[in-house]
């Protein structure tokens, strides 16, 4: 299915790491239209992900360094290339400094935890809120409800996959939180009862376009999108233009 030549067109859910190179990645994108992409690290690459009791260590806090770093020299070498800080618990708040352009936040229950109690956690969401750099948050419902009305009020939040991975669409939906103007959501592997229903509730300037490649292909994403017989210029917001604006790259 051919598609029509939009503005620019931003997949902004990719892992990208050792596992998932950019070289793989890049003709999935061009081969679907697609112009460019917001890069997190593979989890695996941040922390022991199927060990609960997993406690940080200098040789984690180097391997998560160098898979963070390796997207920022993606990022570089690229203009369509959007490198997030992927954030744990040694909260390194110098990361900030070196040119990300949003935070990937991110666990599954089960999983090791964040500490929150910690005052370098606070520090550090005072960090995001003050360079204004997109979160996207994948939490549990409780913490995602604590970091948004509590931990960091005042952070441009996006919860990915319509809330599928943050409690359910349904419970984030009857939270009210997607009502806040600073708290978004992506469109990564929902369906698309429940993307249209966020249409229909919130909006299009709400919504964001993204994959999580590897979990899905960006073209089969991109088609949800496409096939929801929106205007150009809503296609358009959600494809790459509100993304844009939260990045602050907007033209």
């Amino acid at each position: 299915m051919a598609i029509r030549r939009l503005s620019i067109i931003i997949d902004s859910h990719i892992h990208c790491g050792k596992r998932f190179p950019f070289e793989t990645i890049s003709p999935l994108l061009k081969n679907a239209g697609i112009d460019g992409a917001c890069l997190f690290a593979a989890v695996e690459e941040i922390y022991e992900r199927y060990d609960p009791y997993f406690q940080d260590t200098p040789e984690w806090q180097r391997k998560r360094r160098d898979a963070n770093r390796h997207l920022l020299g993606l990022g570089k070498s690229n203009e369509n290339v959007f490198p997030y800080l992927f954030v744990w618990n040694d909260f390194d708040i110098d990361e900030l400094s070196l040119g990300y352009r949003g935070i990937k936040w991110h666990r599954h229950e089960e999983e090791p935890r964040y500490n929150y109690d910690d005052e370098r956690c606070h520090e550090m969401i005072e960090k995001i809120i003050e360079l204004r750099l997109p979160v996207v948050f994948e939490e549990s419902y409780e913490n995602t409800m604590n970091f948004i009305n509590h931990l960091a009020p005042g952070a441009t939040v996006i919860i990915p996959h319509l809330g599928w991975l943050n409690g359910g669409f349904e419970f984030i939906d009857a939270s009210g939180i997607w009502k806040k103007d600073n708290v978004y959501a992506d469109s990564a592997l929902a369906s698309t009862y429940e993307i249209e229903e966020f249409i229909k509730k919130y909006g299009v300037d709400k919504l964001i376009f993204g994959s999580d490649f590897p979990f899905n292909y960006p073209s089969y994403e991109l088609q949800k999108i496409l096939t929801l017989k929106l205007s150009q210029t809503d296609e358009e917001k959600i494809l790459g233009l509100n993304i844009l604006r939260l990045l602050r790259l907007e033209s």
